[in-house]
């Protein structure tokens, strides 16, 4: 039996922990920059904030149902999720970290019967030692525990946090309740696919033909029907699908008319994508940059470039990736324009392990002991080491107007317990 575990709303439910007056408030945790809304309490969704929402139309929203909002706080996100992980990795040796508030167990050896006492035990500690709710959807693959964890959050006053399918009838009932743009690993395209097909719920799905989803998908979703079906075929560690392409693309705090902070920009968000790739494992053959100026400057002739540079040989080293992305952003910059977003898009991603040697070439694999060493200092010392184009003081990165303090990770920002006699 597989377990998926979900901390509720996390960002939200992390300035909470902290703030516990706000246990009843509608809040919103805005991205980079303050833009727009990437979580959402209970509340705030009651109200009809949908999650994408740009902070700027909604202004008159928040001021009416006295929202809270709150800029993006990921030191804090990232050391909360991290206790949280190892709260859960006590419950089985075989433990998957998915994402940043998501964690798959698989239950090898406990009876059935004691599935549903350890896990009201997991989201009562989870609860008691960090202040985070979570939910826990327990099924015999990870597709189905998927499911089972979407039930659970719904109706958790029900099931409190906790639910199972460990029996026929309630694979097929979750299956129909389960619409098919909800189940793991079927995007919009292919939802839009298999609504034309007549396909709506995950039951749906699992009635097609092998043969028409084997034409007209991939083996991908093939292994989900059979997972789906209550057949095993989606391991520990194995997720679906690996991204196929990595991005970073920020809208800057003030306009930028200099090279030389376009450069900073771009050699950050390279840096950023470069660290994504290595965690999934992933080389890139080439990437996109582009450069926009602000779309909202009435006065100003919106400008926007791009383009597109096919790498000598696959990479995921963020030295040889910087050089190729400022080349690229050397090409399409115009002087006397005032840029207000960048980004960067790596494409045609493929597995490390399949990297093609050169002969003649002796860069392919140069940077990977140091890459990894990078890595595991960044991970330890909170990203102190880049490179030397980027902003050694990230004191204008982003706008953050509503930032909260960093609590676990920065001293001088430790809460504080006054003791009133």
């Amino acid at each position: 039996m597989f377990a998926l575990i979900d901390c509720n709303n996390f960002y939200a439910s992390c300035e909470r922990v902290f703030q516990p007056q706000l246990e009843k408030d509608p809040i919103v945790i805005l991205s980079n920059n303050d833009g727009c809304v990437i979580s959402r309490s209970n509340e705030a969704k009651k109200i009809g904030i949908p999650m994408g929402a740009p902070a700027f139309k909604y202004k008159n929203i928040f001021k009416k149902y006295n929202v809270k909002i709150f800029s993006s706080n990921f030191p804090l996100y990232g050391d909360m999720s991290d206790r949280v992980m190892k709260i859960l990795d006590t419950y089985s040796p075989d433990f998957e970290i998915y994402s940043i508030d998501e964690a798959f167990i698989k239950f090898n050896g406990f009876k059935h019967f004691a599935l549903k006492e350890k896990s009201l035990d997991m989201v009562k500690k989870v609860r008691e030692w960090t202040g985070i709710p979570i939910s826990v959807g327990v099924a015999p693959t990870k597709g189905l525990a998927k499911i089972a964890n979407k039930i659970a959050k719904k109706y958790s006053i029900k099931t409190k946090g906790v639910y199972i399918i460990d029996n026929e009838e309630k694979r097929i009932k979750a299956l129909k309740w389960t619409a098919i743009k909800d189940v793991w690993g079927i995007g919009r395209k292919h939802t839009e696919k298999l609504k034309k097909f007549g396909v709506f719920t995950a039951y749906d799905f699992v009635n097609i033909s092998d043969f028409w989803i084997k034409k007209n998908m991939s083996i991908l979703e093939l292994r989900l029907k059979k997972d789906l079906e209550g057949l095993s075929c989606i391991k520990l560690d194995e997720t679906i699908p690996s991204k196929k392409s990595i991005s970073t693309t920020r809208s800057f705090k003030n306009i930028l008319f200099s090279l030389n902070d376009l450069e900073e920009r771009i050699s950050s968000y390279t840096g950023n994508c470069a660290e994504k790739l290595r965690s999934q494992k992933s080389c890139c053959n080439s990437l996109l940059i582009f450069i926009a100026s602000d779309p909202f400057k009435l006065k100003s002739k919106y400008c926007k470039n791009s383009t597109i540079i096919n790498l000598p040989f696959t990479t995921d080293s963020s030295i040889i990736l910087n050089k190729f992305a400022l080349k690229a952003l050397h090409e399409i910059y115009q002087k006397d324009i005032g840029y207000k977003k960048a980004g960067i898009i790596l494409l045609n991603l493929k597995p490390n392990r399949s990297k093609q040697l050169n002969l003649f070439n002796n860069k392919i694999n140069r940077d990977e002991n140091l890459m990894d060493a990078i890595d595991k200092m960044n991970m330890k010392f909170n990203n102190k080491i880049k490179l030397a184009t980027q902003d050694l003081n990230e004191t204008w990165k982003m706008k953050q107007e509503n930032l909260s303090k960093r609590y676990t990770t920065k001293l001088d920002e430790i809460i504080t317990v006054q003791n009133k006699k």
